[in-house]
């Protein structure tokens, strides 16, 4: 099906649709001055204004996964706007000050960004961040079925409940086994209209984080890699060897050496924030390892998403699943990088203790229980 919007459409239908945008409700949108970013904020941002919100534009410098954010971009965060939209061509940034002076969460939870303190703490903020999205892109990808989406991710997370681990091997060599016990799904679906909700646009995946330290195997990404500086096709498989569940080794061509070097970015920068005195040497440690961690299992399930060499497309691609090197979504393996990368074809069995597996995709067939 053919859901392709002009750009106009498709921010009316991530607005009104997606949100759930209010009359007089605060609306931010974070983006970057490039091309792209700027006529797809600049949409939403007519859009947002026809439905009455109260709306705001900031422009910040280009960032990557390793910068920190503008300090007046993030200070706008302390309006609490109700609504926020994270347009960028890369990465919103880091947030230097909560990074030395974190917020304190529920539990003693240290959170180390105003972003995320509003939405996953305080739950007031709803929102939905798009990294490296193009116009071509939003304008294919964004005015999907989201009801059936949402019944896609219901099947998905229902099926990974009481899972004690994830099987995954695919057709390219992938073969590793995944503990998530205890675990629990999340998913990106397109309904984010209650405070404490948010995610990708595109939308469209399933995802889990594994226990720290314990996955085992290989996983080979031959769709594409997501590096500290953008994204790209693998022309050459990379190989990647889990064992106690941290990486031991990194192989293939020229990919392969390039996700090296930004994994051991990710490990350097935990020490140069350490030095400049912005994180304790134990804190440092621990980003450091979990920078060689496996972060997260992701499930594609949007199908207008393509392999186009652009991680915020490429892993909501039907028939796909995809790894992240770094930091994981359940705050208990933090690191200053999350790898995205991109497994094709793959078989994922989910397997629990005294209940028979559950095969949730076959060699690029989703289960047959799995609405389409």
């Amino acid at each position: 099906m053919d859901y392709h919007q002009t750009t106009s459409e498709a921010a009316l239908t991530i607005v009104r649709d997606v949100l759930g945008l209010a009359s007089g409700e605060q609306f931010l949108i974070l983006t970057n001055p490039e091309k792209d970013v700027q006529e797809i904020s600049a949409a939403l941002y007519e859009e947002a204004l026809k439905l009455g919100a109260e709306t705001t534009i900031i422009i910040q410098p280009v960032k990557t996964q390793l910068d920190y954010a503008n300090a007046a971009a993030l200070a706008a965060f302390e309006s609490k706007p109700a609504v926020c939209a994270s347009v960028s061509a890369n990465k919103m940034g880091k947030d230097k000050v909560h990074m030395v002076s974190p917020y304190i969460g529920k539990g003693g939870r240290k959170i180390d960004h105003v972003f995320h303190y509003l939405m996953d703490e305080e739950k007031i903020l709803r929102a939905i961040w798009t990294p490296g999205i193009t116009v071509d892109m939003f304008r294919r990808t964004a005015g999907i079925d989201y009801g059936l989406l949402q019944k896609r991710c219901e099947a998905i997370c229902k099926a990974l409940e009481g899972a004690d681990r994830i099987h995954v091997t695919a057709p390219g060599g992938t073969d590793i086994t995944v503990p998530v016990a205890g675990r629990k799904a999340f998913r990106d679906d397109g309904n984010f209209r209650t405070g404490g909700s948010g995610g990708n646009i595109p939308a469209g995946e399933v995802y889990i984080s594994p226990l720290p330290g314990k996955s085992e195997g290989m996983i080979v990404f031959d769709g594409s890699i997501s590096l500290t500086d953008g994204d790209m096709i693998t022309e050459t498989p990379v190989k990647v060897v889990y064992k106690n569940g941290f990486i031991t080794e990194i192989s293939g061509g020229r990919e392969a050496d390039l996700l090296r070097a930004s994994v051991e970015a990710g490990e350097k920068k935990a020490l140069d924030f350490h030095a400049e005195g912005k994180i304790s040497a134990e804190e440092a440690a621990a980003y450091k390892k979990n920078a060689r961690g496996l972060g997260e299992l992701g499930i594609g399930l949007n199908p207008s998403a393509e392999i186009r060499g652009n991680m915020l497309e490429d892993e909501k691609a039907f028939h796909t699943c995809h790894f992240a090197i770094g930091t994981n979504y359940d705050n208990d393996a933090d690191a200053l990088i999350h790898l995205d990368c991109l497994v094709k074809n793959p078989t994922i069995t989910a397997y629990y203790n005294g209940r028979k597996p559950c095969v949730i995709e076959e060699n690029g067939i989703l289960s047959p229980w799995i609405p389409s």
